[in-house]
């Protein structure tokens, strides 16, 4: 017998919240941007993506064809979040400093309220739209590779120019 935890539902809920508000209020202060590890988030999720579809099987065409969806709708939004990151170079030790933009938090916080609304409708509708569950997660990870993967390029891209700039000045 599956017996739920009074109170669970609202944990399910709770807890990824506060850890998005805690993401939030981490982004809200400029950091010192270290363009030399980019490369890290974008492959930790790529990895995760990866050992997820290993597990699962071949989607449908549906399915495909929504993950290539998610995977450019992803790098739009992700390319969109780097370009409304604010960035500063120090001239003398051409130290880059980034902050997010409040838009590009607010971003991810939709997804991630986009994330549990399409989830509910998902529970009884995926086999009407002809996709199972696992393909409707796999697209929000697909979208997160996308995202995360272009707004750190963005990133890469920007940092490099901006201290080729300082260098020759």
């Amino acid at each position: 017998m599956n017996h739920v935890p009074t109170g669970a539902g609202y944990l399910t809920y709770l807890v990824p919240l506060l850890v998005v508000g805690l993401v939030i209020l981490r982004n809200a202060r400029a950091r010192k941007l270290r363009v030399e590890r980019l490369w890290i988030s974008p492959m930790v999720i790529m990895l995760m993506a990866i050992l997820a579809f290993s597990q699962s099987p071949p989607p449908s065409a549906l399915g495909l064809a929504l993950d290539v969806a998610a995977v450019g709708l992803g790098a739009l939004l992700g390319w969109w979040r780097g370009r409304a990151s604010r960035f500063t170079i120090d001239p003398q030790t051409h130290v880059v400093t980034s902050k997010v933009s409040p838009l590009g938090m607010l971003l991810i916080l939709g997804i991630f309220g986009l994330r549990y609304l399409l989830r509910g409708v998902m529970d009884g509708q995926a086999s009407t739209l002809h996709l199972t569950a696992a393909e409707a997660t796999d697209s929000f990870l697909l979208l997160a590779v996308g995202l995360v993967s272009a707004q750190r390029l963005e990133w890469w891209v920007r940092a490099r120019r901006m201290i080729a700039e300082a260098k020759a000045g």
